[in-house]
Order: structure tokens, then C-alpha cells, then sequence
């Protein structure tokens, strides 16, 4: 079986971990390189996983995964160069997969022998409860195996998309930001419930509920009345509104006020400053 090594034990790695585990990968082809002693234990303690260096981590790996904070990419890159050097490109040296937001593959090639295979990904927050929305780019020495590899790992916690790296800003603003535009809206409809008279918990659970049923419906094929296909949001929309009804009636206001242009805006606003992270970092 295929061994993984993350370097980096934060949220984002131990939920890549724990996905694996209960997809059946088998532990002991599992490694993590976490520094913080506590921390390190307990992730052993809890997924079975082994702590190692990350020269270790480089030497045993079949996957590579960076999964530390962009800041400290290059530090980690750098433990791990020296070794994956020793290793033929391709052969047997293995494919580094980034979960470093806003670094371009150039930036983590630059790091790293010639001809390392860099497969980057943006994820998302959902990963930690194993329903992420990973969007995959190739790096210039990665080709149909390395991008295969990357989304057979990360289907232990989601699911993937390929698109070209140029698009990867926009991605970032649609699935890396959306779960916060999401959360967003819950919050403003949990706080205009309670304006209007409801106690809080009872809000909270009316909405909660309620954007884990909308969210199921938009990933069941056929539940907008159309059978086998992808569900459109317009007409899965268009069902909960009846002529001259409550909704239409919400609807109408948010339109008025401009919701569509609005998040519009944010969407751009987002891809800007991914682009602008990424130049920075590269």
C-alpha cells in the first residue's frame, strides 16, 4: 500500500489522516512530521500514525504531503530537498501534493530537485468532516499518474476537480472561500429569526438544518425533478417558490437589494487577493 507522509499535524492534516484511516488505508503506511511533542503523540494516539522527521518523512514516502501554513512552506521544503534529491524523479522519488493555499507550483518547484512531480490543491474547511471540495492543478513535471494519485488520496475526505493552475485563484474564491460566504448567510438568517421574536437555539437549529437539507439537495442527482441529471440550484429554487408566496416574496427582496451583484463582487474580490498571495509567495 501506498505510503503517505504529511508534513504537518494542524486541522487540515489530521483530517487528511483520519480520512485515510477510515477509508481503510492501513496506519502503518502512514507518517506525519509533527514537531510539537503533544501534539505529535496525539495524533498517534488517536489515528495510529507515525511520527518522523521530515528527512525520514521524504525517505519512506510514496506521497508527500505539505500541509503546513504557506509561511513556513519553504522551511519544510527545505528539510525535505536533500533527500528527494537521492531519489530518481518519477521512478521512486514521490509526488509532493500541496495543501498550502495561494502557493503556485512554480514557487514550490523552485524549492525542490528538478523534475519533482507537484500535484497543488486547494481545499476546503468541510475536509474535516470529510466532505471537502478539493480542486487540483499539475505542476510541469506531473502528468496523469501523479494527478490520479493526488485524487485517489484526497477521496478519503471529498471530493476533487481538476482545472488548469491559471484557475485556481477563481477556485479558491468559489470552494476554498465559499464555506465562509455560507456561513455568513446562516449566521444573518439565524440573527434575523431572533430580531423577529425566535429564541436563539430554536433559530439556530431551524437554519443549521435547514443548509444541510438545501446543501443535499444540490449533490442528489434527479432531486430537481429531472432524473439521472446534475441538480440545477435555479430549479431546485424555483421549486420551493410559489407564485406570490413567502419565498417569492424573500426572493424578491434580496434581489432588490442586490445579493447576485453583491456576492459577484466578493467572488472577484476573493480571486484578486488569491492572485495577489500567490504572487507574493512565488
Amino acid at each position: 500500500m501506498t505510503t503517505v507522509a504529511v508534513l504537518g499535524g494542524g486541522k487540515i492534516g489530521e483530517a487528511l489522516l483520519g480520512g485515510l484511516v477510515a477509508a481503510g488505508h492501513d496506519a502503518g503506511t502512514l507518517l506525519v512530521v509533527e514537531p510539537v511533542a503533544a501534539r505529535a503523540e496525539e495524533l498517534t494516539a488517536r489515528h495510529g500514525v507515525g511520527v518522523v522527521d521530515a528527512p525520514e518523512a521524504a525517505r519512506r514516502s510514496d506521497v508527500l504531503v505539505i500541509a503546513v501554513k504557506p509561511a513556513d512552506v519553504p522551511g519544510a521544503l527545505d528539510a525535505v530537498h536533500d533527500v528527494l534529491a537521492g531519489r530518481a524523479p518519477r521512478e521512486d522519488r514521490p509526488t509532493v501534493v500541496s495543501l498550502a493555499a495561494g502557493l503556485p507550483t512554480s514557487a514550490l518547484e523552485a524549492r525542490l530537485p528538478a523534475d519533482t512531480a507537484v500535484v497543488r490543491v486547494m481545499p476546503n474547511t468541510p475536509m474535516l468532516v470529510g466532505r471537502a471540495m478539493c480542486v487540483l492543478s499539475a505542476g510541469s513535471a506531473a502528468g496523469e499518474t501523479e494527478l490520479a494519485a493526488a485524487e485517489e488520496l484526497l477521496a478519503a475526505v471529498g471530493r476533487t476537480v481538476r482545472v488548469p493552475e491559471a484557475q485556481q485563484d477563481l477556485a479558491t474564491a468559489l470552494s476554498g472561500s465559499g464555506p465562509a460566504y455560507v456561513f455568513l448567510l446562516a449566521e444573518a438568517m439565524i440573527d434575523a429569526g431572533v430580531a423577529l421574536g425566535l429564541a436563539r437555539p430554536v433559530a439556530t437549529e431551524l437554519v443549521t438544518a435547514t443548509v444541510d437539507g438545501a446543501g443535499g439537495l444540490l449533490t442528489t442527482p434527479g432531486s430537481d425533478g429531472r432524473e439521472g441529471a446534475a441538480p440545477h440550484p435555479g430549479l431546485l429554487r424555483e421549486a420551493v417558490t410559489s407564485p406570490g408566496g413567502t419565498t417569492a416574496a424573500a426572493l424578491a427582496s434580496l434581489e432588490a437589494d442586490g445579493l447576485r451583484p453583491a456576492l459577484a463582487r466578493a467572488v472577484a474580490a476573493a480571486r484578486d487577493r488569491s492572485a495577489a498571495l500567490g504572487r507574493q509567495y512565488g
